[in-house]
């Protein structure tokens, strides 16, 4: 049985623009869809060894009811577990199921692009997750390239067969980028034209080194169009701006060796999370 595309369902504006992005990847790559909804149990009544759960919000039933009419094809189930939103949505991707999560829920603040619990489920999670901001494009099917934001030693297979499988599905072109920032230096005529020499070289050999990174993949999926592309910003800059006209940005997420079990996000990720303009995968490495 494969994996289920699990998403987090609260009603909110936001979760519900992950349900709709969730069930059209449920339904392209044949996985079955969970809408999941984290809420408490009432309290037992006397000689009752557990709480009876509460109903589901009338909101997170719409949303259900509204998938179904669209996809009836598409295997559904909408259910609710207790315990703490984060933890409990962590644990049902596991580690090889994808995660779906509208940015902010009903509990966050309105001045925040990305909430607390969103981010948390992104530094947790042994799966990848996707994020979606409320008004951002979450059909799941746009237009746009996929984006890549690989680091200097490029050596996270988890992310790039990520990406590359995104951009194989939705018949995307996968754009890899990778930040390459040269320190300025005097500012005589000689110096700026030995300046730009050997900015020049740098890139050349930088672009090799992608080229050849991606080599392997780009040999596993032939049907995906590559760009690899050097930027003079930093990696976080840079692939906000690119996902101004992605249909998803993927970025990386180290596990933490020391303590696994803690939630961590890099400054480069969280700055993908908290301004990019598409919906934000970000994947689990080693």
């Amino acid at each position: 049985m494969p994996y289920a595309v699990v998403v987090g369902v609260d009603g909110s504006e936001p979760s519900t623009a992950a349900a709709e992005w969730a069930a059209q990847e449920a339904q392209r790559s044949g996985r079955p869809l969970r809408l999941l909804h984290v809420g408490g149990t009432s309290s037992p009544a006397p000689g009752e060894a557990d709480g009876v759960a509460e109903p589901l919000p009338p909101s997170v039933l719409a949303t259900r009811d509204r998938i179904a009419s669209v996809l009836p094809g598409l295997e559904l189930t909408c259910e609710q577990v207790p315990g703490s939103p984060a933890y409990a949505l962590a644990a049902a991707g596991g580690r090889n199921g994808l995660l779906v999560l509208g940015s902010r829920g009903l509990g966050g603040f309105a001045g925040l692009l990305v909430g607390a619990v969103s981010l948390r489920v992104a530094g947790l999670a042994n799966c990848p997750v996707v994020l979606l901001r409320a008004g951002v494009d979450g059909r799941g099917g746009g237009a746009g390239d996929v984006v890549l934001g690989l680091d200097g030693d490029g050596a996270c297979p988890e992310v790039v067969a990520f990406a590359f499988e995104q951009a194989a599905a939705q018949g995307a072109t996968l754009r890899v980028l990778r930040s390459l920032t040269v320190p300025a230096g005097p500012y005589s005529t000689e110096a700026v034209v030995e300046q730009w020499e050997i900015r020049e070289a740098l890139e050349a050999a930088e672009l090799m080194r992608l080229q050849d990174a991606l080599a392997p993949w780009r040999e596993k999926h032939p049907e995906v169009r590559v760009q690899a592309e050097l930027s003079a910003w930093p990696a976080g800059r840079a692939l906000v701006e690119a996902s101004r006209s992605a249909r998803l940005t993927v970025v990386g997420r180290r596990r933490p060796r020391l303590h696994p079990a803690a939630p961590w996000l890099g400054p480069v990720t969280h700055a993908v999370l908290h301004h990019a303009h598409s919906p934000v995968a970000v994947v689990p490495h080693d």
